[in-house]
């Protein structure tokens, strides 16, 4: 029974993890003015014509999105260099609490990902309403490449969500054993990643790896001296 309640319970945050995320919707977008506008469009131009007439670089939407967050949804990274070079601030959340960072980890959008950490964005917010970061993020999904970035621009390995949940135990309990989340939880290991922190009920790793019968995340983690 309890095995079940768990199960439940990680599917359940799963699907609210993967919801909290919302970019801008086709009417929101065509209603957008200004720099807003600028951003979706990927205007780089625009952008800096409405800077030199002294627009807010940091304006927000009504979701509380910048042009910064619209620009990163949108993948148009000539736009987010136009607000960098500009002043704009690379780390601001919108009202569901993600950054840029967060948003382009999510998307498994590697190439903005590199372009907003070159520009100074930091990997080491607290981000989202779980109180995690873009690398929980990015290992809950199984984005081993962008885990791989984040982990070098100094992201906290270690960091534990509300869910009483790191990178490595988000990386098994909402993965699917699979190659992504296996050379993800790969990437942790290698890094450093504390494989002995538990989760509130103080299932370790290891633990939930054997429950969820990952055996290859298993023999991952015990050859790294897991317990």
């Amino acid at each position: 029974m309890r095995a079940a309640r768990w199960l439940i319970a990680a599917a359940f945050a799963a699907a609210a993890a993967a919801q909290a995320q919302v970019g801008p919707s086709a009417a929101e977008a065509a209603r957008y003015q200004g720099l807003h506008a600028a951003a979706q469009a990927g205007d780089a131009a625009r952008v800096a014509a409405l800077v030199a007439t002294g627009a807010d670089l940091n304006a927000r939407d009504a979701r509380g999105r910048t042009p910064l967050h619209v620009a990163t949804f949108a993948k148009q990274r000539g736009a987010i260099q136009a607000l960098a070079r500009a002043g704009a601030d690379l780390n601001l959340l919108e009202h569901d609490r993600y950054d840029a960072v967060t948003i382009a980890s999510v998307a498994n959008d590697e190439e903005t990902l590199k372009l907003l950490l070159s520009l100074g964005a930091s990997a080491k917010q607290v981000t989202s309403r779980y109180d995690g970061t873009a690398l929980i993020a990015a290992a809950h999904l199984g984005h081993a490449g962008v885990v791989r970035q984040l982990i070098a621009a100094g992201a906290p390995l270690d960091h534990v969500n509300n869910l009483h949940w790191t990178a490595v135990i988000e990386s098994i309990v909402l993965g699917d054993g699979g190659p992504r989340h296996q050379d993800t939880l790969r990437a942790l290991v290698q890094a450093g990643a504390n494989l002995q922190l538990a989760d509130r009920a103080g299932r370790t790793p290891l633990q939930l790896a054997q429950a969820r019968g990952h055996a290859e995340m298993v023999k991952l983690l015990e050859a790294a001296g897991a317990r």
